[in-house]
């Protein structure tokens, strides 16, 4: 009740105002904000790689050597595209945020003024209407109204609020005026609870950030002690030779760089042989291009209105094996539509209630039209689900002449009206009908109920000066509302089904309207379904996300619990939501997707925000993931292979100094060799789906090559040892030995090859030419006599040799792909490699096989004598070879599985083919049965009993040998 200082009319004053902002009372922003710029510019400054660059740049300022700073460059552009891409996903969520933001109605001092949030202070009285967000949570103390609790709770059905009830901060009303008294302000506030669960922070869970990481962790370990040696090691002679000089102790290396003897030339040249060692054993190029490549992504996704708040989140997303969908908002647009009217047999009418009813349209749907139309100034959802239903061109209804509206009432459950031609009224139908007409319609309305929202339409005599219903109420039908499913939900959750993504849908609402509608989006397995309210314990919620794709009545605390237990099973989880309610498990999926029409606090939180709340927008980023992490894995495979031959040059080094490369040399291979093709590679098109570990991957291409140049460079040291040629002499064969194994594998990377590849290969030779020929004297390469050009060229071939030799070495240790599909007749299992199919085999015994052929000649006897139009459609399917496409998600009859994989047809030559979809088909058995159109690859397997098999885009396509005539 109010109290006596603040009542419904005057509310606070100025003074009671004033104390209240003293004592801290104040309805200060709690919701998750996005980062501070400070805190995103130090966030990426402040990074171990920084730190690494910074310390060997300030190494090579010592020693001198301004233009080997140039390395200085790619941290400067990485560092910097992180800041860009930061402040930029930072600015577009503050604009979103922005554009949300309303200024909330209070009564103060007798007058109704308008305030921002932040000044509400505790017991105003607030004034909210229709549309409004609530502010802060409040009391009820005048008034009714309809709320939309969906953003905190996830239920879409409205709830009554009368005076007394709690309004909860974030809510919306959706119809009626209520004044309302604050009762909690802050932190205090329902969704500030919700949200301070939510404030930690989040671990990003990319394998490409790990795998970078986890590099230079590694290098960052061994560079101290790696570089201190090669620094003694490039010394040692000069060291030893002063120390038996001056008969000083064998242990004063300090003393001899403080001495006046030493060379400063001696020991810049040490320095920087020994930063050019460990420069190479940090994957500058890789971190960069990782960087340019996601933010690449990250704008083309902004064109398409989705915007990605962190550069790691596109590859979550394409690894993601298990979808956990929010169903308000992201499979129904929170909208409520009519699903169907259902007429009733009209017994007996009431009276002349019926009287002037158009007979060109039923009753039924005369009476809802013109009662939503009735009710269109204060519309609620339900009466603009009708609205928009008889807004339709062919479910026109004439309108009627109004004689008086009565308001939906939560006590009576109804709401009516009455026109020139007839009284109705529509609502519960238990509340409606009188006992013994709604047990007739019972069974129908709890049919219905189970997927739909039932309302019942009937005619009655008029309405009493209080409201009331004159007279019996005759059931003319029934009326299913339903949420309003997103026309493109379908599209987008078959994509994820193809790509073999698990979907799990978690809603606050009923499990039965929540199975409903996952079941006509396509969601497999959705007519199972669980009660979370039954989930009170660990072990039952582990249980529950084994055995179920569907929960309802999940609470906040829940969605992460179902979240949590996935990923506890190996899972990379990804989650969809737009509320309050979703924040908790939006931060603890690996990957999280909100809305921009939902709350603050969801969109804060989310890594990827659909800006036109569009979810067919989703396959796009997954593509945009595919094509990042495939390129990048192939691109990687370049810049490891500096870094890996780096450290091995560096160890053997020490025991043989000195150091062959400058770093003012690696910046040559670093842009020809890595960078430039790298970076061009990393932008091709490319929607493979992402397989194996990606640092595995990198490392198995790498490996070949890395060994290539590190023997290569042996060779080199060894000839130069034996010839007592110069340091700049063996930096330049060690140079030109390099730059050939690195051509070697970015055309091995880069096969099959295609005009852009073939330009980009001749660009690199070209560019490497012009660099050693035209600019040695800048990258401090010498010049070579006819003898040593020679040895350059053998050794350069022999490195070349041994890195083919290598790789195809490791390709054959690589698994391979087992492809199996079997069906009636016949299994065949085909085993892939790299150049192809290796081998194509029959699963199935000759005794089975036998079985199977004459069961299904047997079947095909009986179809053609009782069934002689199924026989003709029969002969012509298999003299064309062709299926009958199935749409997507469809599962095929077991009778088109065998005419699919039997026999097969047999063509004008006696072959006899065959159509397999198998796991190798790129659609996932789409069109199950297809002819081929696009063959990419053919083997022929004779010993095996197969002519020929060709993969195409819908499938396995094999050829049989003709059978023999008897």
């Amino acid at each position: 009740m109010p109290q006596e200082h603040a009542t419904p009319i005057t509310g606070l004053s100025a003074a009671e105002v004033a104390e209240r902002v003293e004592r801290g009372q104040v309805n200060l922003n709690m919701e998750l904000k996005t980062k501070s710029v400070r805190e995103l510019v130090i966030e990426n400054l402040c990074t171990l790689f920084n730190l690494i660059n910074v310390v060997l740049a300030a190494l090579v300022i010592a020693a001198g050597s301004w233009k080997n700073l140039s390395f200085l460059a790619i941290v400067v552009l990485n560092t910097g595209i992180g800041i860009v891409q930061a402040l930029r996903s930072k600015r577009m969520v503050d604009k979103l945020t922005l554009l949300a933001t309303k200024k909330a109605r209070v009564v103060r001092d007798g007058e109704e003024v308008e305030l921002d949030l932040e000044e509400i202070v505790l017991d105003d009285i607030v004034k909210i209407g229709r549309g409004d967000q609530i502010p802060a949570d409040a009391v009820v103390i005048k008034g009714s109204a309809q709320v939309n609790e969906s953003l905190l709770t996830g239920e879409s059905d409205l709830i009554r609020k009368d005076p007394g009830a709690m309004l909860m901060s974030g809510s919306f009303l959706d119809s009626g005026l209520v004044y309302a008294r604050v009762v909690h302000v802050g932190a205090d506030n329902y969704v500030s609870r919700i949200n301070n669960e939510a404030k930690y922070v989040k671990k990003v869970n990319s394998e490409i950030m790990r795998a970078l990481n986890a590099i230079v962790r590694f290098a960052s370990v061994i560079m101290v002690p790696l570089g201190l040696a090669l620094f003694y090691a490039s010394v040692r002679e000069s060291f030893e030779a002063w120390a038996a000089a001056s008969g000083a102790s064998s242990t004063g290396f300090v003393d001899w760089l403080l001495a006046a003897e030493v060379s400063g030339a001696q020991v810049s040249a040490a320095v920087l042989s020994t930063v050019g060692a460990l420069l190479g054993m940090i994957p500058q190029g890789l971190v960069l291009l990782t960087s340019s490549v996601l933010a690449i992504a990250t704008i083309r996704l902004a064109r398409r209105k989705v915007l990605a708040q962190q550069l790691y989140c596109i590859e979550t997303l394409a690894r993601v094996d298990v979808l956990c969908l929010d169903k308000t908002g992201t499979i129904t647009s929170g909208r409520m539509e009519v699903e169907g009217t259902y007429p009733l047999a009209v017994a007996a009418g009431p009276g002349e209630a019926l009287r002037g009813v158009p007979d060109t349209v039923p009753a039924l749907d005369f009476a809802l039209a013109n009662i939503a139309r009735a009710s269109a100034e204060d519309a609620n959802e339900t009466a603009k689900a009708l609205l928009a239903y008889y807004a339709l061109p062919e479910n026109a209804v004439p309108e009627a002449e109004l004689v008086r509206a009565i308001p939906f009432s939560s006590a009576k459950k109804w709401s009516g009206a009455s026109f020139t031609c007839g009284s109705f009224v529509m609502g519960a139908a238990q509340f409606v009908l009188a006992p013994d007409a709604y047990a007739e319609i019972s069974a129908e309305v709890s049919r219905l109920a189970s997927t739909c929202r039932v309302l019942v339409v009937a005619a009655v005599e008029g309405f009493d000066a209080d409201g009331d219903m004159r007279g019996r109420a005759t059931p003319l039908g029934l009326v299913t509302i339903r949420d309003e499913i997103r026309a493109s939900a379908a599209e987008t959750i078959g994509y994820f089904v193809e790509q073999g993504v698990t979907l799990n849908v978690i809603s606050g609402d009923d499990p039965r309207t929540v199975s409903s509608i996952a079941q006509v989006v396509g969601i497999p397995d959705a007519g199972a379904y669980v009660d979370a309210t039954t989930l009170d314990t660990p072990a039952k919620v582990d249980a529950a996300v084994d055995r179920y794709h569907v929960f309802g009545r999940v609470t906040p605390m829940q969605k992460r619990e179902l979240v949590q237990a996935l990923q506890r099973r190996g899972h990379t989880v990804a989650m969809t939501g737009d509320g309050v309610n979703d924040v908790l498990a939006l931060k603890e999926a690996d990957c999280s997707v909100a809305m921009a029409a939902g709350s603050d606090a969801a969109r804060n939180v989310a890594e990827i925000v659909l800006v036109e709340n569009d979810f067919a927008a989703m396959p796009a980023v997954v593509a945009e993931g595919r094509r990042s992490i495939n390129n990048l894995q192939r691109s990687a495979a370049l810049f490891l292979t500096k870094t890996l031959f780096s450290m091995g040059l560096a160890a053997i080094c020490i025991a043989f100094p000195p150091y062959p490369f400058q770093p003012i040399q690696m910046t040559l291979i670093n842009f020809f060799c890595i960078g430039y093709p790298g970076f061009v590679l990393g932008l091709e098109a490319n929607r493979a789906r992402v397989e194996g570990i990606f640092l595995t991957n990198v490392v198995k291409r790498a490996l070949p090559a890395a060994l290539g140049v590190l023997v290569g460079a042996c060779l080199n040291m060894a000839l130069c040892s034996f010839a007592e040629l110069s340091a700049a002499t063996l930096s330049t064969m060690c140079l030109v030995t390099t730059s050939a194994v690195g051509c070697c594998l970015i055309a091995r990377i880069s096969w099959p090859f295609t005009p852009l590849r073939i330009a980009l290969f001749i660009s690199i030779v070209v560019g490497l030419a012009v660099g050693i020929l035209g600019f040695a004297d800048f990258f401090s390469i010498a010049r070579l006599s006819l003898g040593m050009a020679v040895e350059l060229v053998v050794v350069s071939l022999l490195s070349c040799a041994l890195f083919f030799a290598l790789a195809r070495a490791m390709d054959r240790l690589q698994p391979r792909r087992t492809h199996s599909a079997s069906g009636f007749g016949r299994g065949v299992q085909v085993k892939m490699g790299r150049s192809g199919m290796r081998s194509v085999r029959s699963t199935r015994s000759a005794l089975r096989r036998f079985w199977w052929r004459s069961r299904d000649r047997f079947n095909r006897y009986v179809t053609e004598h009782r069934h002689e139009d199924a026989a003709a459609a029969d002969h012509a399917f298999r003299a064309e070879g062709s299926a009958p496409k199935l749409p997507v998600g469809a599962v095929a009859p077991h009778r088109s599985r065998v005419a699919e994989q039997a026999d097969g047809a047999e063509g004008a030559d006696g072959k006899r083919e065959h159509m397999i979809s198998s796991d190798a088909s790129d659609h996932g058995g789409q069109e199950a049965g297809a002819a081929s159109s696009r063959p990419r690859k053919t083997a022929k397997h004779t010993k095996s009993g197969f002519s020929s098999v060709t993969k195409s885009s819908h499938g396995i396509h094999i050829t049989m040998p003709a059978r023999k005539k008897r």
